[in-house]
């Protein structure tokens, strides 16, 4: 079973627009808090609280060494979103594969019944 608070929580920090770009940025690789404040023009504390919001859910981590931050993606850290989308997905395409065939099933009826009516004698 999924932790939906988990779940939750990574939602929760993909809805802000500056944490999905935060995240594209951080997917070419590490970067320094400066580096990731610098195309947002914010002060650097509203970067600083993003990347928090991302490193709480584990969407992004970050190590300190000496005065330089450098945060980085965590690579499972969308793991349980794409779990809960893909239970979700199973089932749908199930239903839509069962729907294709009953669309087939139908589409294929009349052209037996006409061929039938075509081998009848008049």
């Amino acid at each position: 079973m999924l932790n939906h608070s988990e779940i939750d929580g990574i939602l929760r920090a993909l809805v802000e627009p500056t944490r999905r770009q935060i995240l594209e940025q951080l997917s070419s690789g590490p970067a320094t808090v400066s580096q990731l404040a610098e195309p947002f023009g914010m002060t650097f504390a509203a970067v600083l609280q993003h990347l928090q919001a991302l490193e709480a859910c584990g969407l992004i981590r970050s190590e300190k060494i000496g005065r330089v931050r450098t945060c980085r993606i965590e690579p499972g850290g969308l793991a349980p979103l794409a779990d809960w989308i893909a239970e979700r997905r199973l089932p749908a395409e199930r239903h839509l594969d069962r729907l294709g065939q009953i669309l087939a099933e139908t589409d294929q009826s009349p052209e037996k019944n006409q061929d039938q009516k075509k081998d009848e004698p008049q």
